[in-house]
């Protein structure tokens, strides 16, 4: 196997470029093509090989899935490909089209300090390619950060502008997984009720904004008025094509110009639609579609539990942004699922409460495990600065990796945790090794594979990878990297050695295991033990973190999973489970409370932050809850659903309540009410805890404690 290094010189400005993104952006059109089928951060203008092509070619390598118990996957046997496959490397240009087919990523750019995107427009109409400036779309800034729709062949021409300090790749945004429970339509959620002494709350006058996936059943009897009028303000879903885009519906508010995708249902609409339904025989959501409409939907819940006429915040407008997620057997290779949406959706509904003049608290009950976890993901710092004025609150899910072991025999919940681990080095030539399980259907994984070490600018570790029963590959020094390495069994590794990272200045290695995307066969990573050794070159402080950025568990076809990948239990370190999502400075991140069991549910995420702030903030009862099932009929109206997806939006009905008395309070003034005023957990004191944050949320003192905000007494001698 080639061991090339390149140097910075050689690489040049395209060093500025992140390496997962360098990665993706160094294969063909044709395996990002196909990549796109499972990656959510990049997207096709055309079609190369259809999803069910697709799953007939990943149904070749199919298995019957067993689970032993000891889960010793290291003794299964592994067998090489057969047929085609050829060990080659990963080649530009490799579509005969012309033009070839287009492969498009949404990036994060991050302008120096002194330096505006004019200034970039100006360096690219120099360039040798000044075309590459009509390719750029979807452009939207926050501060020295600016969002972007490119083609992935334009990125090294893009880098090439000096004012640009680095280019980030988005995160994949996954769904934390569920537990469901199908109730009859009794009984219904009891709603909320105040204390008799707490003065009357109009929560008329705010908006709950929800960010989630699988439809908005805005019909649903919870969601609406006496009138029989639906309480939702808009509905934007991003993977629409039913209405027109935001900017075109609403082009007299240039607020709404850069909002250019997707399809916005407003109220009108929706009313109209509910008024017509009867009258026509059709059902509502016939009449205004959305591009997901899930029965028991995830985001229908959500906004349940938040604003629903049973929920926390029951007067509320509501308004809500679908990230685009296409049906499984539908092409998804067309659609992001990226942290760029999740910012262009805070940005919607922020833009919308200002054009109602309303303060609103937002939903986010989605994550990602990717980046370093301390709030400097570009995704973090853009939702930090839009929350930095007043009358807007966000609220954001823990995530559902929690469980380190099973508490049965049969109880593999835990596949979904082992995110993380920790460690220290203590002294120079000493190493760390980090178990690595790799999954995907027992035998091999037909989706990407990453980890990610973050340690402290001041160390320097090299790292070396043992794939499933072959020599260790490195060592990998710093600002040394190996891009698309192809191993003996044709897939291909990636590892990335670089020092002060452009977006926190801390030390990082990326390690990226890619299956061989190849139209006429797919080699899956080799499923099995993975061995990561940190190895200590220059030792000041010795300390570093490691998370995996999870898949969800996938159904191919039939019974065929691919499950994600995971630390051993000797591996994993159970703290700092916490989605990244949920680092940022100025959100409230919310843990699952089991209200009738009195303890923290086992799935919740743990913080704290890696910079070691206090995250959660508080826990929120987020099991068994009922609340509104959306798309199913009207013989099953209500569901009960567990997870930290439930807990978030309690927390950001309780914010909305308290803006409704309060309209000026800021999302860390609201978090910093919650914290005061939160219940200990039963046999624990007020100190915070990485499960219960502060403690339990408690409505009642939020809104007393709120009350002193709007109280000053002078005395003035």
């Amino acid at each position: 196997m080639s061991n090339t290094i390149k140097s910075k010189e050689e690489l040049g400005n395209y060093s500025k470029v992140y390496g997962k993104l360098r990665m993706i952006a160094n294969g063909g059109n044709e395996v990002n093509a196909i990549r796109s089928i499972t990656n959510q951060c990049i997207a096709t203008s055309e079609t190369v090989i259809d999803s069910s092509t697709f799953s007939n070619i990943t149904n070749l390598v199919a298995q019957k899935i067993s689970l032993a118990s000891d889960l010793d996957f290291v003794q299964e046997i592994h067998e090489k490909p057969k047929g085609k496959a050829k060990k080659s490397a990963l080649k530009k240009g490799s579509l005969d089209e012309d033009p070839p087919t287009r492969v498009e990523a949404n990036i994060y750019i991050e302008l120096r300090a002194s330096s505006s995107w004019a200034d970039v427009i100006k360096d690219l109409k120099n360039s040798n390619d000044s075309s590459v400036i009509n390719r750029i779309k979807n452009i939207r800034h926050c501060g020295k950060i600016v969002k972007a729709n490119v083609i992935l062949d334009d990125l090294q021409l893009i880098s090439s502008s000096p004012n640009i300090v680095g280019i980030e790749g988005t995160q994949s945004v996954l769904t934390p997984p569920l537990i469901n429970l199908a109730v009859s339509s009794s009984p219904k959620p009891k709603g909320l009720k105040l204390d008799n002494n707490i003065p009357n709350v109009n929560s008329g006058n705010v908006i709950i904004g929800i960010i989630d996936v699988g439809g908005l059943d805005f019909a649903h009897q919870d969601f609406l008025k006496t009138n029989g009028d639906t309480r939702f303000l808009a509905i934007w879903d991003q993977g629409g094509n039913h209405r027109p885009e935001p900017n075109k519906v609403w082009n007299q508010h240039k607020e709404f110009n850069d909002f250019d995708y997707g399809s916005l249902l407003t109220q009108k609409n929706m009313n109209d639609a509910i008024q017509a339904a009867p009258n026509i025989g059709a059902p509502v959501h016939d009449i205004e579609p959305q591009s997901q409409q899930f029965p028991s939907s995830h985001a229908t819940h959500v906004a349940s539990i938040a604003a629903g006429n049973t929920g926390v915040c029951s007067k509320a407008d509501i308004a809500g942004v679908l990230i685009s997620l296409p049906q499984e057997d539908n092409h998804r290779t067309k659609s992001f699922t990226d942290s760029s949406r999740i910012s262009d959706a805070v940005d919607f509904l922020l833009e919308l409460a200002k054009k109602e003049g309303k303060p609103i608290s937002i939903n986010i009950s989605l994550g990602t495990n990717g980046h370093a976890h301390d709030g400097s993901a570009a995704v973090n710092r853009w939702v930090d600065s839009q929350l930095t004025l007043d009358g807007r609150c966000v609220c954001v899910a823990t995530g559902n990796a929690g469980q380190e072991k099973g508490e049965t025999p049969d109880d593999f919940g835990y596949i979904m945790g082992r995110i993380h681990t920790s460690g220290k080095i203590e002294n120079k030539g000493l190493s760390v090794d980090l178990e690595w399980h790799v999954i995907g259907n027992g035998f091999v994984d037909v989706s990407e594979n990453e980890l990610e070490i973050w340690y402290e600018p001041q160390d320097r570790f090299s790292v070396m990878i043992k794939p499933p029963g072959s020599d260790w590959i490195g060592p990998i020094k710093p600002q040394e990297f190996i891009e698309n390495q192809q191993l003996d069994d044709f897939s291909f590794i990636s590892v990335y050695n670089k020092i002060y990272h452009e977006a926190n200045g801390n030390n990082y290695i990326g390690i990226y295991l890619s299956p061989n995307l190849n139209t006429s066969q797919i080699v899956g990573v080799k499923s099995g033990l993975w061995k990561v050794r940190i190895i200590g070159d220059e030792i000041r402080d010795g300390n570093f973190d490691a998370w995996i950025e999870r898949d969800d568990p996938v159904r191919r076809v039939q019974n065929f999973w691919n499950f994600p990948s995971f630390f051993s239990e000797t591996t994993n370190v159970d703290n700092k489970s916490i989605n990244s999502l949920a680092c940022g400075h100025n959100v409230i991140a919310v843990g699952n409370f089991d209200t009738d069991n009195d303890k923290i549910n086992i799935t919740s995420s743990q913080g704290p932050s890696r910079d070691n702030r206090k995250k959660p903030e508080i826990v929120a009862p987020g099991t068994n809850i009922v609340a509104a099932n959306g798309f199913s009929g009207p013989n099953q109206l209500w569901t009960a659903k567990t997870g930290t997806s439930m807990a978030s939006p309690y927390a950001c009905g309780v914010a909305g309540l308290l803006l409704a008395k309060h309209e000026k309070l800021t999302s860390v003034q609201i978090a910093g009410i919650m914290k005061r005023t939160s219940t200990p957990i039963t046999n624990e004191n007020y100190d915070w805890k990485n499960d219960t944050g502060f403690g339990l949320i408690n409505v009642n003192a939020c809104l007393e404690e709120a009350q002193r905000l709007l109280d000053f007494k002078d005395i003035t001698a």
